[in-house]
């Protein structure tokens, strides 16, 4: 039972480790680092979004999953829509913070599961799903677009 406990204990390190940008990714913090705010909106080339647009698609995916773990009325946005901002630049300085500060809270509340709560249990509403799932979901989720903000940086000679 000890050697179990150590395991999951390790487990839930590198969880948090993971979702914090891990060893091999980026983190968001970093990603955006000294990013000049004229190029928040910014579509180079032919991509599709902004570096604003992944920063929003970022927040609204991961506040889902956290919400869908921690509440069974949760009613997820509708996909692909809702979960893709329209605009793209934010509409002042403060909505750009409010965003980068959101996804640091919902990713702090999601930790904060990994470390409490039942990691391989299902979630009573779901349908399969786990926090481990779920938190490994949005690690993996936030590492992709993170790069994809880095690319974008790099793409404006911005990085």
């Amino acid at each position: 039972m000890e050697a179990m406990n150590k395991e999951h204990g390790i487990l839930i390190n590198e969880l948090v480790h993971l979702l914090n940008g891990g060893n091999a990714h980026a983190d968001l913090s970093t990603a955006l680092a000294n990013l000049p705010a004229n190029l928040r909106g910014t579509k180079p080339g032919k991509l599709p979004y902004s570096i604003w647009q992944l920063v929003e698609h970022i927040r609204i995916t991961q506040w889902d999953m956290l919400e869908f773990c921690k509440d069974g009325s949760h009613e997820s946005p509708n996909w692909p829509d809702d979960y893709w901002p329209k605009e793209t630049s934010p509409e002042s300085d403060e909505a750009w913070s409010r965003s980068v500060k959101q996804i640091d809270l919902d990713r702090d509340e999601l930790i904060g599961l990994v470390k409490n709560e039942g990691l391989f249990e299902n979630i009573p509403h779901g349908d399969g799903q786990n926090i481990l799932r779920e938190a490994l979901q949005a690690a993996d989720h936030n590492a992709y677009h993170i790069a994809e903000i880095i690319v974008i940086r790099r793409l404006l000679d911005a990085w």
